[in-house]
């Protein structure tokens, strides 16, 4: 009966995921030709950062929520780590920082969440099926895996995000994981914010627009590594001596 059950709902939920990426799919294609994404840049902001910072200290209270609620949005999209470095130059490498990684923690959750509305139990079911090594180990030390990928900056945020949906990953070891493995990365792109102005005037008199890659410099780069490594380490020594340790 249940297994009846299961291939009747296959089909639906294969085209629920379906109309869900189509539907990311057709907003990128859009909104990019229609030229949204250049007003979500560094140049644009640069272009409005004096006014923006006065909006921020006008409302000290509202300016933080609608942040958080638009970066909550931004990170399905390209241009999540533009929001980052604004929350440093917007509220200051701490303030900002946290902001940003409260509202990134937020968008992975309802990533999260709706990925496994859309799958419900048809992935987690058929992976119990083939009863894999991988889905075993992955489930096992999800905490350990799920920090690891949120510390490594070359880890895709939305594939992190959306991946562990369609395993029996619980959403309590989700959120944690996903929060403390996003706020190193937060709190260093708010750093860099707070150096915006001297970057911008830096790109202006060499006659060329600001990006990320000019603020990302090699300290920070090998301080989210050495985070990822010491990560890596750690779920190491959790696989090989836990089991023994218990």
């Amino acid at each position: 009966m249940s297994d009846g059950t299961t291939r009747k709902s296959m089909p639906g939920k294969r085209w629920s995921v379906i109309l869900v990426v189509g539907a990311v799919a057709g907003l990128l294609a859009l909104t990019y030709p229609a030229g949204l994404w250049d007003h979500l840049s560094l140049d644009a902001f640069a272009r409005n950062r004096v006014a923006l910072k006065q909006l921020v200290e006008d409302n000290p209270i509202l300016a933080p929520a609608a942040f958080m609620a638009v970066h909550a949005v931004a990170v399905s999209f390209p241009i999540a780590t533009i929001f980052k470095v604004m929350a440093g130059f917007l509220f200051g490498w701490a303030a900002g920082g946290l902001y940003a990684a409260v509202a990134a923690t937020a968008g992975a959750m309802i990533l999260f969440q709706a990925t496994r509305m859309m799958s419900s139990g048809y992935v987690r079911d058929l992976a119990a099926a083939n009863a894999s090594l991988f889905t075993r180990e992955f489930e096992a030390g999800a905490f350990s895996y799920l920090l690891v990928m949120r510390l490594a900056p070359f880890v895709p945020f939305f594939a992190v995000s959306v991946v562990p949906g369609l395993f029996d990953v619980r959403i309590k070891t989700f959120m944690i994981a996903t929060a403390i493995g996003i706020l190193p990365g937060a709190l260093c792109f708010a750093w860099l914010g707070q150096g915006l102005d001297e970057a911008f005037e830096a790109a202006s008199s060499d006659g060329r627009a600001l990006v990320v890659s000019d603020l990302v410099t090699s300290e920070i780069t090998a301080a989210l590594f050495a985070l990822t490594l010491v990560a890596v380490l750690a779920a190491i020594v959790r696989r090989v001596w836990g089991p023994q340790a218990s």
